[in-house]
């Protein structure tokens, strides 16, 4: 188990990046990340795989809601994905490679990779593989996550020295493409110690949860997600050691 860096304790984590399209800065974007970085606040990003294997800054599977083109993204190789532009901004899909020369150690930053085929199984290895190539030789604060504890593991593996967490839900199976078995399963986080997890990110709205309380009373870090508005922030604060949010500025510590 690698401990989770402080800096993911004590500074906000901005979801997807400081995103605000009306300003041109789409989530996951250069721009969002770059207002991140200005502003102080720690980035958590989402990572998708290229045709041709590369590591790409992208939350969804397919292209459409986030950009004028259509289809899965993972269809398309990195040089083709650079060249879409995100709706509401002018730049193009960043590599995680990009992503990570631009912020340089000078935020924390959280890397979520997204679940191989939306089943949570055990299919997983290269988003990983990507994901650990493209950070091998970063030296500020990082940390990676999945919902998918199968892709923590093989991250275990493949980056032992990364902290790594489960990013975590109530998992009520109307939200979820999963089966009322598997949602049971994970409910409880299971995989929390085989993973060697230090931390989990949890879904705001169920921090009650008394699994949660046990792992933080156990030691693990709690983070949650996504808050998005000082009153939720505070109520999450009650359990939670630290947010991602988005649609307001969380504040800094002094």
């Amino acid at each position: 188990m690698i401990p989770l860096a402080s800096a993911f304790i004590d500074i906000p984590l901005a979801h997807r990046a400081l995103h605000d399209v009306s300003d041109g800065r789409p989530e996951n974007s250069r721009a969002a990340i770059r207002a991140a970085l200005d502003a102080g606040y720690g980035i958590e990003i989402d990572l998708q795989l290229s045709a041709d294997g590369q590591a790409m800054v992208f939350h969804d599977y397919d292209l459409g809601r986030l950009t004028d083109a259509k289809g899965p993204m993972n269809a398309r190789t990195a040089v083709e994905l650079a060249q879409i532009p995100l709706k509401g901004g002018t730049e193009g899909i960043p590599t995680l490679k990009e992503v990570l020369e631009l912020i340089n150690g000078r935020v924390p930053l959280l890397i979520e990779i997204k679940d191989q085929d939306g089943a949570m199984g055990t299919t997983v290895g290269p988003r990983e593989q990507a994901t650990a190539l493209a950070n091998s030789t970063y030296t500020g604060p990082l940390a990676v996550m999945s919902f998918n504890p199968h892709s923590v593991a093989e991250m275990a593996r493949l980056s032992p020295d990364v902290a790594r967490g489960i990013v975590t839900s109530a998992y009520d199976p109307d939200d979820w493409p999963l089966s009322t078995e598997m949602c049971d399963v994970l409910r409880d986080i299971p995989d929390y110690d085989r993973t060697g997890a230090s931390f989990i990110s949890h879904e705001a709205c169920d921090l009650d949860r008394p699994r949660v309380r046990a792992l933080k009373q156990g030691g693990a870090r709690i983070l949650c997600w996504t808050i998005r508005s000082p009153l939720e922030e505070a109520e999450a604060r009650r359990i939670a050691e630290n947010i991602t949010f988005e649609g307001y500025l969380a504040a800094l510590p002094a």
